[in-house]
């Protein structure tokens, strides 16, 4: 019979963690993509800018 503590030992090692670490490249993998985003707007802007100032 497993412990209560076992469980959830085995709960923790084996479904949350993982879990964890999943979200955690979702996210960063969505900053990434975001920064490549603004990266690009902001070359857009300086390019406008300079147009401008023409």
């Amino acid at each position: 019979m497993i412990s209560i503590f076992g469980t959830f030992a085995f709960v923790i090692k084996y479904i949350v963690i993982p879990v964890v670490i999943a979200f955690m490249l979702i996210w960063i993998r969505e900053i990434k993509i975001n920064s490549e985003i603004q990266v690009k707007q902001n070359e857009e802007i300086i390019e406008l800018l300079k147009k401008l100032n023409k």
